[in-house]
């Protein structure tokens, strides 16, 4: 595997030689100073160039980058399907190479960077040929922090909770494994990794991340309900099922009580106990 100085070597050389690139940029976890590095990190990298037209017609320039192992273009496939994108002003390339680097690479068009440059607090500059991006500050995921909830946030998180929890319930019952599995996954968990994420910014001044889709949740939360988050995945089996369900119902409440004690909101009881007792009634049908 290539190393990460080669790699950054590789994509400056490229850009340095190409008189079509004026500028780089980078963004994501290499960015982070927060993130701690390892080998699967992908290089968020932005090219600004004078235009994308020649880049996109010729489909090989990006063998430069290495072997591919595989490729995917968001743009390209959008179009395809009849999303309007603008071409014009930016183009993507996901690279994913035999030797495990990957390259998240963007074209965008030097009348585009306005737009966008430094939008993304986690942003830093590699090159700059003309002096053309602005200036901006140090790289901070201050924008990934979890957000206080206000107390319609957290009261529509509970009682979507606790009300779509007969969802999966009937689901069960009626021996619908996709419907059930997909209103626990998609929704019910939804709703409990919120109510984890402003657990943990509760109990960290909210001035940190808990990471997309939750990846850095056994990072922040204690033992205990790390242990109780994990018991929420479950196989297809319906006894295994019902269980993750009653152990999400038990962490949702704890979390959820707390985060309310914080700040003065008036957590749900009494919908927290109708539907408990629903839940267990149908177990039992």
């Amino acid at each position: 595997m290539r190393s990460e100085k080669e790699m950054f070597n590789l994509i400056l050389s490229i850009a340095i030689e190409d008189q079509r690139v004026r500028a780089v940029y980078m963004n994501g976890s290499r960015a982070n100073p927060n993130v701690k590095k390892d080998i699967f990190q992908d290089y968020d990298i932005v090219y600004v160039v004078t235009e994308t037209a020649s880049f996109i017609n010729d489909e090989k320039w990006i063998c430069v980058f290495g072997d591919l192992l595989m490729m995917q273009q968001p743009d390209r496939n959008d179009k395809s399907i009849g999303i309007e994108v603008n071409i014009d002003k930016s183009y993507g390339y996901l690279m994913l190479f035999k030797d495990g680097n990957r390259i998240d690479l963007r074209i965008e068009s030097i009348h585009s960077i306005y737009d966008t440059y430094g939008k993304d607090k986690l942003t830093i500059p590699l090159l700059d040929k003309d002096n053309i991006l602005p200036i901006i500050g140090a790289p901070t995921d201050s924008d990934y922090y979890v957000k206080a909830p206000t107390e319609a946030e957290y009261l529509s998180c509970c009682n979507d909770f606790w009300w779509c929890l007969q969802n999966v319930a009937k689901g069960i019952w009626r021996d619908e494994l996709p419907y059930a599995k997909q209103m626990f996954e998609l929704v019910i968990r939804a709703r409990l990794d919120q109510m984890v994420s402003w657990w943990i910014g509760m109990n960290n001044n909210f001035q940190v991340s808990s990471g997309k889709m939750g990846k850095y949740f056994k990072n922040y939360l204690q033992e205990n309900y790390w242990n109780m988050y994990k018991q929420t995945y479950s196989d297809s089996n319906y006894e295994n099922m019902w269980d993750s369900v009653f152990v999400a119902c038990e962490l949702f409440r704890s979390l959820a009580i707390e985060v309310a004690d914080k700040f003065s909101y008036n957590y749900p009881f009494e919908d927290d106990k109708a539907m408990h007792k629903y839940l267990k009634r149908v177990k039992e049908l």
